[in-house]
């Protein structure tokens, strides 16, 4: 099977000349790498005046409209092979990467996604953050279930693949483009999230094995969406984006629920009241504000949601 790899990037080049050498050294080679490159990008577009070409099946896909959706959509409109395989610039795959990809979707028709752990770093120092058996799931009363860097166990099926390290079938991803209308000005948050469970709702099979690994370096950002920070901005966007993908993927009574218990309870990244009242001691006011924000979030999302479900019935 042929394997296309997608690379979105802005601004982060020592970044990429290690992902790209991580690709480099592959025992199953990429058949395409498609690096996808904003317009006005100009250190990156050196960066590629710069690079040997001749050792990767490379290409530069130009996008004009910021943004990781618009880049990926821009990628998978050029893809050409059977397995579309996703990373970050500043990810570098493990050397078996492709090729225990490439087995998994050999040894089942029915998967229709592959992904793996994520060895996460800061300041190119390994975090050790434990172990977790169950990851990637949606509850059943809606909170989502990520943890993919913590993976442990045997290849087992799951709902939801990190964005960092995803791999799908061209015939399951079809006409399916990563959702426009989830808010953000870099990274899209959840944009994974909602690409996973589309496939999942579809009918595919979604794999999940803690040896399809790949080394996160975790690299600088350049919206507003700041690791360790609270951004008014980031979190209201990522509690509307939340919420409209977990309203269209869960049936309708799971979805009832949900919305009762994230007004009630919520998560960390997402207050409900439970949630405000266990921060309020230690954050104070920043407490009062992420719940406020949060229900500002949710409240929007379901309005995203319901307009949507309008406009389609």
């Amino acid at each position: 099977m042929n394997i296309t790899v997608i690379i979105p990037t802005y601004r982060r080049t020592k970044d990429l000349a290690r992902c790209l050498k991580a690709l480099k050294n592959q025992i199953r080679p990429a058949n395409e790498i498609l690096v996808v490159v904003r317009d006005n990008d100009a250190e990156t577009w050196t960066f590629f005046e710069n690079f040997n070409l001749e050792s990767l099946p490379l290409r530069a896909v130009k996008v004009t409209i910021p943004g990781q959706v618009a880049a990926l959509n821009a990628g998978l409109n050029e893809a050409k092979s059977e397995i579309i395989s996703i990373t970050d610039d500043d990810a570098a795959p493990r050397y078996e990467w492709l090729a225990r990809i490439e087995a998994h979707f050999v040894s089942d028709s029915s998967i229709g996604g592959v992904g793996g752990k994520d060895w996460l770093y800061l300041q190119n120092k390994k975090l050790v953050e434990g172990e977790r058996e169950v990851v990637g799931k949606v509850q059943w009363f809606g909170r989502t279930i990520g943890e993919h860097h913590r993976g442990i166990g045997k290849a087992r099926e799951v709902e939801i693949l990190k964005g960092a390290n995803m791999s799908y079938r061209r015939t399951a991803i079809g006409n399916l483009r990563f959702d426009c209308r989830l808010l953000g000005l870099g990274a899209e948050v959840h944009n994974d999230l909602a690409f996973a469970l589309n496939i999942k709702k579809a009918g595919w099979k979604l794999i999940y094995d803690p040896l399809v690994e790949i080394d996160h370096y975790q690299g600088e950002r350049f919206d507003e969406d700041l690791r360790g920070q609270f951004n008014e901005i980031a979190w209201f966007n990522e509690v509307h984006n939340d919420t409209l993908i977990l309203l269209e993927y869960l049936p309708p009574i799971r979805r009832s629920v949900y919305l009762i218990w994230t007004i009630l309870v919520g998560t960390r990244k997402g207050f409900g009241v439970v949630q405000w009242l266990r921060f309020l001691p230690k954050e104070g006011k920043l407490a009062s504000k992420k719940w406020l924000v949060s229900m500002q979030g949710r409240w929007q999302g379901f309005l995203s949601w319901q307009k949507n479900t309008i406009a389609t019935s």
